[in-house]
C-alpha cells in the first residue's frame, strides 16, 4: 500500500485521482492546490501526483526532491523549459511525465509508432482531438504525445515535421509532415484520432474517453509503479511493459 499526495487536488482530474485512490486501496497522503504548502503534503506521502498547472511545475519538482519521494506529472501545456527541469530533477528522483495517463492512449501511441515505421511518406498523417470548452491548451498534450510517436516511428522530430493550424490558401500538403487539427465544445473528455491516408486506402486508429476515471486510475498505476524506481525519467509505456 502506498501513500499518494495530489497536486491539484481541488480540480476536476484531482477529484477522479481521489476516488481511483480509494477505489485502488490507497491512502491519501494529502492534496494541494494554488498557494498551499505542497513541501507538507510531500513530507508525508511516498509518491506525488501533480495535475496542476505548468507554473506551478519548478516548485512542484524541488518540493519532491526535498522530500526524496518520485513524482508523476500530467500537467500538460509544458514548454521546453519545463522539460529542462524535469531532466534535471530526475537526476535525483524518479519522475514519469506524460501528456496521458491512460493506458488505453499508451498502447495506442504504441501502435502509431509501429504504423508509421512500416507506413512510407506516401501515407500522410493527420492527428485530429476533441476536447470540452474549458480546456485552454491546444493541441492537447495527448496529440502532441501521438505527434511525437509517430515522428519517432518514422525517425525524424516533431517539431521539424509538425503543421498546425491550416488556414487560407495553403498550397500542397508537403510529404512527411504531421498535421495537427483542434476541435473545442460540450462537455468531451477527450477524443483521438490519429489519420495515416494514401492513395485509395486509409486507416484510422482511435480513442475515445468517456470521462476523467481513465486518467485518474492510469495516474495511480503510474504512481504505484514509479514508486521503488531509481532516480530517472520514466513514460507510461514502461509502466505496460511496452
Amino acid at each position: 500500500m502506498s501513500t499518494i499526495g495530489i497536486i491539484g487536488s481541488a480540480g476536476r482530474m484531482g477529484q477522479a485521482i481521489a476516488k481511483a485512490l480509494a477505489d485502488a486501496g490507497e491512502d491519501l497522503a494529502g492534496g494541494v492546490d494554488q498557494d498551499g504548502d505542497v513541501a507538507a503534503v510531500a513530507a508525508k506521502a511516498d509518491v506525488l501526483i501533480d495535475f496542476s498547472s505548468p507554473t506551478a511545475l519548478e516548485a512542484n519538482l524541488d518540493a519532491a526532491m526535498a522530500a526524496g519521494v518520485p513524482i508523476v506529472i500530467g500537467t500538460t501545456g509544458l514548454e521546453e523549459r519545463h522539460h529542462w527541469l524535469i531532466d534535471s530533477a530526475a537526476q535525483t528522483i524518479p519522475v514519469l511525465q506524460t501528456g496521458n495517463t491512460s493506458l488505453g492512449v499508451t498502447l495506442l501511441a504504441h501502435l502509431v509508432r509501429e504504423a508509421a515505421s512500416r507506413l512510407g511518406e506516401d501515407w500522410d498523417i493527420e492527428i485530429v482531438e476533441t476536447h470540452h470548452r474549458m480546456k485552454v491548451d491546444a493541441p492537447s498534450g495527448t496529440a502532441l504525445l501521438l505527434g511525437e510517436a509517430a515522428a519517432d516511428g518514422r525517425g525524424v522530430g516533431l517539431a521539424d515535421s509538425a503543421v498546425r493550424g491550416r488556414d487560407g490558401i495553403t498550397g500542397q500538403r508537403e510529404a512527411g509532415t504531421i498535421g495537427f487539427a483542434a476541435l473545442r465544445g460540450g462537455t468531451v473528455a477527450g477524443d483521438h484520432t490519429v489519420h495515416f491516408l494514401a492513395d485509395n486506402e486509409r486507416l484510422a486508429l482511435s480513442h475515445m474517453a468517456e470521462n476523467r476515471s481513465i486518467f485518474a486510475k492510469g495516474a495511480v498505476r503510474a504512481a504505484q509503479w514509479l514508486q521503488g524506481q531509481k532516480p530517472g525519467r520514466y513514460t507510461m509505456p514502461e509502466v505496460l511493459g511496452l
